[in-house]
């Protein structure tokens, strides 16, 4: 009996399982006959299948048949994969699988990424009615996931079958998806079971081919074959392998023994017309045009141009999902759909935006946003069994959605943690339609509401939400099972969270897929795909309609498939993937490629726009209005062009402004600039970054706040303590935390300083706000204490966990150790610390994998997280129940992440950049120099302050050179601090020893150990000094003192000799101002000028002067005249332009006030004369011109300027000149000898005149008195008494003021006696001490004193004066050169040790002080000391530094022979300022130099310890260097150490090598060097070194015969190397840092050896053996992105300007420099950065000078570079095309395949000659995106440079006006971009 049935295509496969219902429409299978039973009957036209009573049923395939067997386990067989209709095209694939299938040969499915491989396998099977084996191959895949895994059961191992020896015996299809993926020895193990149908197992069995077995079944018995462990494989087993075409995609290749063994088919996508027909069938309503539109251009990025253009594969598999949204929503944006589908606005450059953008025109698929703008979510119903019923509204339309919901009955549109925005409920929209058909991810920057929008998602459907954080060394195990011991020690599998989401329906969120190994990820495809998925224990959860049909075709129950190992996905259950952005053209960080385009739905969420993000943290942080200008700030960084300002962007997520809010509401006192430094972590940024956010804080008018400005207020500005229980830092309080485990609360040794708690107050506000923190810092910089010290205010127990490189996921969150054979897990310091609420510190997290740390951002944003036993850690608001398998968070529990700052020289991973927006980061510097200072007196309470502030300031300045790149280790706190405490305990120990303890590091390294023994020298810690090394001015008897005659001074009534009342009148100062002017400031340090040698000379500074500045004047504040500080302040008038220079000696910088505006260009030069005043006017300095008598009272520290104004007749005339300076109005002089008293007493006078003004500052009151003498010079001899010298006839006068009367002023004649004493220039206001004077004098004498200077003498002794009417003289006459001094000179008098001081010029001193008798030129002059007390003559010799400038003139002019000005400073010191701005500071007095040369000797540790040797005498290497040589060549290459017989060796004698002693020249074998000792070396004999310096001569001789480069060649390029030799050394050493970061091992995985991997140690217990994991140089995936190298171009200025002015400021020069360093540094490194050098000039816009792949190879090939950079600048043609070169180099150099392009143009700033506009130029640097442009002004005329660096975008611009900073600029360039 037979019966007839019309089938459709569900009928016939349901026919091919037992199903006898049909359906009514029709088969249309066109060629092909596909029917079931023996045979076909057409009828009708249509093909019908007719069926017996056999047992088998037929299928055929147009002119293929295949019986079909009943499966034994049906469950196994796919279900509901064949569609309806069949395209033809699947039909003839299905024919050829056939065809191979009764071949009994193997298939290899190929071709591009996409589940069409994979259905066509499967529907082959549901058609043939097969059972299926499926294996998902990735990275982690071993022979055990094959073959047969161990399992231990009642404590016995046992073998289980896999997937390939099951399907093998069972007569399964084994379907191997994924082949690429696999690492290369995991496939081969099926090589033989794909040829030969045999394998050997590891339980002893061997598999057999069907054919042999049954012949060998023909000659023994079932139970020899049994007993012999042969097994029958199936003849029907079959292996289906699934795989992607590589190179040309990412994976590894096909073995050949393994491609050779299958037969492969490429499966294309449908044609256009299958596909079409495909979509008709699904689209309901959708009209065929836009069909065949959207198809069309989904196959034109599918063709060989979008290849060509490198456009990632479009996912045509994935078009029914949007034609099924369009079915639903027919008003959706059709290019919105498609771009879900291929975000190319998202993971393109902009040509390949372009490109898909025309394709889009071309089919008119852009649309109008129009109706997108009206999109939003207006009501959500949950309607039950999973269900919701959604209403979306599009415009004017609206739509119902019927969607999948979570198993929550209720929904919430408006949760307290979101808040509605405009473009988040369209986003939400978007959301819900992708919902309807396929799982999505969100792609966004981190901060921008991904997680807190999928939270929003699934609370509006209802859905539990399943966090799973994806990490890079994540494994497929972590994915889908992990493998678990029973307490009994049975191996079990437990599932992970997804397949828990995947039964419970809950929604699984996948963030982080930009981290995880694409390999790995690829084990997810089928359950994205087609929701099945086949796990690692042999069970298999399907899809719920599938389970369905299973289950009722077959009659099971639910118990049934349990036990069979198939479980029901829920319907309900969806997936979103959380990642960020893909980096277009990035050779790491494109991780959205043609595969991973195949798996989502993709929504690109865009950081808020200023208005949804303003109201988003008004409405969560009510009172936030403070936030403002950081919105505008984070606004404009996001919208920047600028890269640098870019990067910043992500440090201001709308999650770190909600985080910077909070704050701002709690603490509305905070500065907004500090608020914004922290956030960004502004201290450890790139310096062009840091830069280009100061500049852009400045525009928004953000300013630093001012700093603290004394000691005092520092120390009153912040506190601590704990009082009542509160813990109070600064004005920050909280009570102290209450614990019983007092055991785990740190106590740590810890002072209090300013900074640090400045730090623990900030951690103190975020820790209020809930806030897990974050410190980030150098090394040594206390972070460890400090978060101890906070922790132990806080009373709060912690738990610490310490990081590193092996740091694993399991490892982060559970120890695992094996107990009695079983597995157990112990909680990590992390998971306790969860538990019990303490605080838990993670230390070194830069030192781990950021995939690794990244787990804890989980824990951080949503409070769960996974552990390894399958536990999970939930938060308190869950409401979830404790057990054993969840562990609620304590609400206590806070997380403190301590980090080194990114970047080289640490070479750790950027945790801030990966994760830092989840914690509240602190930047952790070292401390200032006050606060450290104040630390290391706690530590060294006996060290004395000026080797405490010596140490100080050598290391700040280092950490300043680290920051800079120039060297390349950052000094630290923690090395001061056991500086201090060796001395501490140790004071007899020098301290350049126990420098040595830190330094010894670095003094292997030449270029290190000279910057950094400069900088050392500098503070005056004299390394290497000599304790013998004492350099004093040679002493000369001084002539004694004779009695010189007497002073009367007379009595009576009459002018000639009377005592005569002068009028006086009394006035009111008239103060005009203040006005304020800007006070710059510079950073100069002092430097010590006693590192090598000991001298007078203490130390000096460099003024930053300008040009043309004419040094006037020096005055010193003296520090006991301050009210606050405890040092001098030194004070230096220039003028041209007029300005005012302070230096606080104990400080690192220089103020600056320019005072042009109030004395403008003058036809005349003017006189500058300085008066410092005494505390309380300490910070004012009078200013005083002598030629129009301005008076200014200068705040050095504000700016403030006041004008005095006394209104005299001497004022009028000065007010003439405020109106024309055109000459000078005659000479005024200033007497300041008292206005450091506490009345501020002045005198000012003019020349010839008969009027004194007298003024009092602190009572604002002025006498003018008339005098009846014409005025010659005034000096003050008392505070009430002045010596008046007449003019013409230098006749003397005693002006006395006072007896009794404010306004008495008297005037007596002084009768002369003496002979010619000469002009009285100087007089002393203060006595000699009786025991001085006496010793001056040769006998005991007492009595008032003054000392006068005159030309004629050294010194004059006035006993009597002023007290006494009758004056003795005695005078020290002056002998030799030095017998009439030429012009008037600066003399300094120090009393306390009885000294005069005198600049004198070089021919006024003896010629025995002139070194051979001539007269040296770089000197300014000579300091003559006149010792009166033993004396003694010295002259010491003042430098010039450097080359003496044009303004000596003007010194010369003023009348002064010498080139410096001079002031007594404390501790009777002598300043110096000479016409280049050097300031020194002179020590002179014997005693105090005798002092400090102890000091100086206990600095460098002379005798500490006495002389300690040891001595070891050894026979062997007492042998001597005799003879140099070459040496023999070990063929072998083997390193050879000692002896004297190899060429290339290490710590030898006499041969060609590295370390030894004796031989002609350096040759590097490539070995480890072995240094033979300085001694040994010193010990060569002379000979020996003369030989080999010979040989060695004559080595280099041929060396340049070989390269043909001349002995004269050589020596012009040295000069050039010579100058960046420091530089080069600093670049490569960051080069090789980097590269081998790069190079750095990593973990390879199951391995047979090496290290336990704890993994793997149930597999361990279970018996297996690649259990081990061991680090190795893993080699890239094939078809994996190439890692490319940097492309830079270089634009030299070869213009005649460059040589024209090359003279004037030695910018050609400059130029020839740096391209030396650039070709130095970059050689050898070709692989990692490419460059060429370009000229420009008036010739042309583009000179070949490198070419990019031919770099100059040796010194005379760079020579000829630098040589042509000369040559073409001398001889070329006038001109500039400056913005033609740079224009070309930044659109050609993109064409260069490279990771990063960059352009730097160096030019002279020569625009204004040839009319460029710089805004032009500005924009040609920023008109690409891709190509980072920079611009180096090197030459200058006038201030051009610097107006066109202000014109320049921040950051891209930098001014070079000096050889040295040149290569520090481009160093700058390469540590801040190139190489982060």
């Amino acid at each position: 009996m037979s019966r007839v049935v019309v089938l459709s295509w569900e009928a016939s496969a349901r026919r091919a399982i037992g199903l006898q219902c049909v359906r009514n429409h029709p088969l249309r299978l066109r060629d092909a006959t596909l029917a079931c039973s023996r045979g076909c009957v057409k009828v009708g036209g249509r093909y019908k299948s007719t069926t017996t009573n056999d047992t088998r049923e037929v299928v055929t395939i147009g002119d293929v048949s295949m019986r079909v067997r009943q499966p034994k386990h049906p469950e196994l067989v796919p279900v509901k994969y064949l569609p309806d209709p069949i395209p033809q095209t699947l039909i003839k694939q299905l024919r050829w699988i056939m065809q191979k299938d009764l071949l009994g040969q193997d298939v290899f499915l190929i071709g591009p990424p996409g589940p069409l491989r994979r259905t066509i396998a499967m529907m082959y099977l549901e058609l043939t009615r097969r059972e299926v084996e499926y294996v998902s191959l990735s990275r982690d895949t071993t022979e055990m996931d094959l073959k047969q895994r161990r399992e231990i059961r009642s404590n016995s191992a046992f073998h289980i079958d896999q997937s390939a020896v099951k399907a093998a015996l069972e007569g399964r299809v084994l379907v191997l998806e994924g082949i690429e993926k696999a690492e290369r020895n995991v496939l081969p193990v099926l090589n033989n079971l794909l040829e030969n149908r045999e394998m050997q197992l590891d339980d002893g069995r061997f598999l057999m081919a069907a054919d042999r077995y049954d012949k060998l079944l023909k000659d023994h018995s079932q139970e020899e074959l049994d007993a012999w462990k042969l097994v029958r494989v199936s003849e029907d087993f079959r292996v289906i392998a699934l795989g992607l075409p590589v190179p040309r995609y990412q994976g590894n290749p096909l073995d050949p023994p393994l491609r050779s063994r299958f037969q492969a088919m490429n499966i294309d996508p449908l044609p256009f017309k299958d596909h079409l027909e495909v979509l008709n069938a699904i689209a309901h309503g959708v009209p065929p045009d836009k069909l065949s539109q959207i198809l069309s251009f989904a196959l034109t990025l599918k063709s060989d141009e979008a290849k060509t253009l490198g456009l990632p594969d479009f996912p045509l598999d994935n078009l029914h999902a949007i034609i099924k949204i369009l079915t639903v929503v027919p008003s959706v944006s059709t290019q919105r759909l498609l771009q879900r589908l291929y975000p190319y606005d998202v993971m393109l450059g902009k040509e390949g935006q372009t490109a898909v953008v025309d394709a889009l025109k071309s089919f008119s698929l852009l649309d109008n946003d129009a109706n997108y703008a009206g999109c939003l979510v207006t009501e959500v119903r949950l309607t039950g069994d999973s269900q919701a019923t959604v209403q979306v509204k599009h415009g004017l339309h609206t739509h119902e959605l019927h969607l999948a919901a979570g198993t929550l009955l209720t929904t919430n549109l408006t949760s307290g943690h979101y808040v509605n925005t405009h473009y988040h409920d369209q986003l939400l929209t978007d959301m819900m339609e992708s919902h309807l058909v396929k799982d999505f991810c969100l792609i966004g920057p981190p901060g921008c509401g991904k997680s807190i929008v999928a939270k929003q998602f699934a609370e509006l459907l209802g859905y539990h939400l399943e966090p799973i954080m994806l990490y890079q060394d994540m494994g497929a195990r972590d994915l889908l099972q992990q493998r678990i011991t029973r307490p009994n020690g049975d191996t079990a599998w437990q599932p992970s969270p997804l397949v828990k989401a995947a039964l419970d329906g809950s929604l699984a969120v996948l963030d982080g897929v930009h981290r995880i190994n694409p390999g790995t990820f690829a084990v997810l495809h089928r359950l994205i795909h087609d929701r099945e998925l086949s796990l690692f224990d042999g069970t298999r959860l399907l899809r719920h309609d599938r389970y369905d049909k299973i289950k009722e075709e077959n009659n099971l129950t639910e118990e049934d498939m349990t036990n069979r190992g198939v479980f029901r996905i829920h319907p309900a259950f969806r997936i979103i993937a959380l990642s960020e952005p893909p980096v277009a053209g990035s050779s790491n960080q494109q991780w959205l490629n043609s595969e991973q385009l195949t798996m989502f739905l993709y929504h690109n969420m865009r950081p808020l726009s200023w208005t949804e993000e303003l109201n988003v943290i008004h409405k969560l942080v009510p009172g936030s209005y403070d936030i403002e200008p950081v919105m505008r700030l984070t606004h404009k960084l996001r919208e920047s062009h600028d890269s640098n300002l870019r990067s910043l962007a992500s440090s201001l997520s709308t999650r770190q402004l909600l985080r910077i809010a909070r704050r701002l509401a709690k603490y509305p006192q905070e500065k907004v600039y500090d608020t914004v430094h922290k956030a960004c972590l502004a201290r450890f940024l790139p310096r062009l970054t840091r830069n280009a956010l100061e500049e852009e804080l400045k525009h928004l008018g953000v300013n630093k706040p001012e700093l603290l400005s004394s000691t005092e207020d520092i120390e009153s500005a912040i506190s601590c303590g704990v009082k009542e229980g509160v813990l109070r830092i600064g004005s920050t309080e909280v009570p102290v935390y209450t614990t019983e485990n007092k055991m785990k609360v740190p106590d740590v040794l810890f002072y209090d300083n300013h900074q640090h708690l400045l730090v623990m107050e900030d951690m103190l506000k975020d820790f209020v706000l809930g806030e897990h923190l974050l410190l980030v810092g150098n090394q040594g910089v206390g972070k460890n204490k400090v978060v101890d010290r906070f922790l132990s205010l806080l009373n709060r127990p912690r738990e610490y966990l310490q990081l590193h490189r092996d740091t694993t996921v399991q490892t982060l969150t559970l120890q695992p150790t094996v107990r009695e054979g079983v597995i157990v897990y112990e909680d990590s310091p992390l998971v306790r610390a969860v538990k019990t609420g303490h605080i838990l510190i993670v230390d070194e997290a830069d030192k781990a994998p950021t995939n690794v740390t990244c787990i804890l951002k989980t824990l951080v944003e949503s409070g769960e997280m996974h552990l390894a036993d399958g536990r999970k850690i939930v938060k308190e608001e869950s409401n979830s129940t404790v057990s054993d398998s969840v562990i609620v968070m304590h609400p206590e529990f806070r997380m403190v992440v301590l980090a080194n700052r990114p970047g080289f020289p640490f070479l750790g991973n950027d945790f801030f950049s990966a994760m830092g927006d989840i914690f509240s980061a602190h930047a952790v510097n070292n401390p200032d120099i006050e606060s450290e200072m104040d630390m290391l007196r706690n530590y060294g309470p006996d060290v004395p302050e000026d080797i405490l502030r010596k140490l100080v300031l050598a290391f700040s300045e280092l950490r300043d050179l680290a920051d800079q790149g120039l060297i390349t280790y950052p000094y630290s706190t923690r090395e001061v601090v056991n500086m201090v405490r060796h001395l501490q305990k140790f004071p007899s120990e020098g301290l350049v020893s126990v420098v040595r303890n830190v330094f010894d590091f670095d003094s292997y390294n030449p270029e290190v150990t000279s910057t950094v023994v400069r900088t050392l020298h500098k503070h005056g810690i004299p390394m290497g000094a000599d304790p013998r090394n004492i350099h004093l001015a040679k002493e000369f008897p001084m002539p004694e003192f004779k009695f010189a005659g007497q002073w009367h001074v007379q009595g009576g009534t009459d002018l000639m000799g009377s005592d005569t009342r002068c009028p006086v009148e009394e006035k009111t100062l008239r103060i005009k101002g203040p006005v304020t002017i800007r006070v710059e400031t510079y950073t100069q340090d002092r430097t010590d000028a006693r590192s090598i040698l000991f001298s007078e000379q203490e130390s000096y500074w460099t003024l930053p002067l300008h040009e043309t500045s004419v040094v006037k004047d020096v005055a010193v504040t003296k520090a006991a005249q301050r009210q606050t500080g405890h040092s001098d302040v030194i004070h230096i008038a220039t003028a041209n332009p007029t300005s005012l220079y302070s230096i606080d000696v104990r400080q690192r910088h220089v103020s600056c006030i320019d005072l042009y505006d109030i004395f403008p260009s003058m036809q005349y030069r003017p006189t500058i004369k300085l008066a410092t005043l005494s505390a309380p006017m300490d910070h004012n300095v009078i200013v005083h011109e002598a030629s129009s008598n301005i008076i200014l009272n200068v705040n050095w520290q504000t700016g403030e300027i006041s004008r005095i104004d006394s209104s005299s007749l001497l004022e009028a005339a000065a007010e003439k000149l405020i109106k024309n300076f055109r000459s000078p109005q005659g000479t005024f002089k200033m007497c300041s000898e008292f206005c450091e008293g506490g009345e501020g007493l002045l005198l000012f006078y003019k020349l010839n005149s008969q009027s004194i003004e007298v003024i009092h500052l602190a009572s604002n009151r002025c006498h003018s008195v008339q005098v009846p003498v014409q005025l010659g010079s005034v000096l003050m001899i008392s505070k009430d008494d002045w010596l008046i010298t007449e003019a013409g006839n230098k006749r003397k006068y005693l002006l006395h003021h006072g007896n009794g009367d404010n306004t008495g002023y008297s005037i007596k004649p002084i009768e002369d006696s003496t002979d010619d004493l000469g002009q009285v220039e100087f007089c002393a206001t203060q006595p000699l001490h009786d025991s001085l004077l006496s010793a001056a004098l040769q006998q005991q004498t007492s009595g008032p004193n003054r000392i006068l200077a005159t030309r004629g003498s050294y010194a004059t002794v006035a006993l009597g004066l002023p007290d006494l009417d009758q004056m003795e003289l005695h005078t020290a006459v002056r002998e030799g050169p030095t017998t009439k001094l030429q012009s008037s000179s600066h003399v300094v008098y120090l009393p306390d040790t009885g000294q005069v001081v005198r600049a004198v010029a070089a021919d006024h001193v003896p010629k025995k002080v002139l070194p051979h008798g001539v007269q040296p030129k770089d000197l300014s002059g000579y300091l003559e000391v006149c010792d009166l007390v033993n004396r003694r003559l010295r002259y010491l010799p003042v430098p010039t530094m450097g080359v003496a400038r044009s303004s000596m003139y003007w010194f010369r002019q003023s009348g002064s022979e010498v080139g410096f000005v001079t002031a007594a400073a404390s501790n009777d010191s002598v300043v110096t300022v000479d016409s280049n701005g050097c300031v020194r500071v002179w020590e002179t007095a014997l005693g105090h130099l005798q002092r400090s040369i102890g000091k100086w000797r206990g600095l460098i540790g002379e005798g500490d310890t006495g002389h300690l040797q040891i001595t070891i005498d050894r026979d062997d290497m007492g042998k001597q260097a005799t003879s140099p040589k070459h040496g023999r060549v070990d063929p072998t290459g083997n390193p050879h150490v000692g002896g004297n017989t190899w060429a290339g060796g290490t710590g030898g004698r006499d041969t060609a090598g590295l370390g030894g002693v004796g031989g002609p020249y350096r040759l590097d074998g490539g070995h480890t060097v072995h240094q033979v000792s300085e001694a040994e070396k010193a010990a060569v004999p002379e000979e020996v070194r003369r030989a080999a310096r010979e040989m060695g001569q004559k080595a280099f001789q041929q060396r340049l015969r070989e390269i043909e480069m001349s002995e004269y060649d050589a020596s012009i390029y040295e000069k050039f190397s010579g100058n960046v030799k420091s530089q080069v050394k600093s670049i490569r050493i960051m080069l090789d840092s980097l590269q081998a970061k790069g190079k750095e091992r990593q973990w390879m995985r199951n391995q047979t050896y090496g290290d336990l991997d704890e993994a793997r140690l149930i597999e361990g217990l279970a018996g297996e053996k690649a259990i081990y994991r061991r680090r190795g140089e893993k080699e890239p995936e094939m078809g994996s992105p190439q890692q490319k190298p940097k492309m830079m171009q270089i634009l030299c200025d070869v213009s005649g300007s460059m040589y024209r002015f090359n003279g004037h400021d030695g910018r050609l020069a400059r130029e020839m420099e740096a391209m030396v360093m650039i070709m130095e540094a970059l050689e050898n490194y070709e692989q990692k950065i490419k460059y060429a050098i370009l000229g420009h000039s008036g010739e042309g816009h583009k000179f070949d000078i490198v070419k990019v792949n031919a770099p100059p190879k040796n010194n005379k090939e760079r020579l000829a570079v630098i040589e042509t950079l000369h040559a073409h600048s001398q001889f070329c043609l006038s001109g500039d095309h400056t913005l033609e070169a740079a224009r070309h180099a930044v659109n050609t150099i993109v064409s260069e395949d490279a990771d990063e392009h960059f352009v730097i143009v160096l030019s002279d700033a020569n625009f204004d000659r040839y009319g460029i506009p710089p805004k032009r130029f500005a924009d040609i640097l920023t008109s690409n995106d891709d190509v980072n442009a920079y611009v180096i002004f090197i030459g200058s005329l006038g201030d051009q440079a610097h107006v066109l660096m202000n014109k320049m975008p921040s950051g891209r611009a930098f001014l070079c006006l000096d050889t040295k900073d040149l290569p520090q600029i481009l160093q700058q360039i390469f540590t801040s971009t190139m190489l982060k």
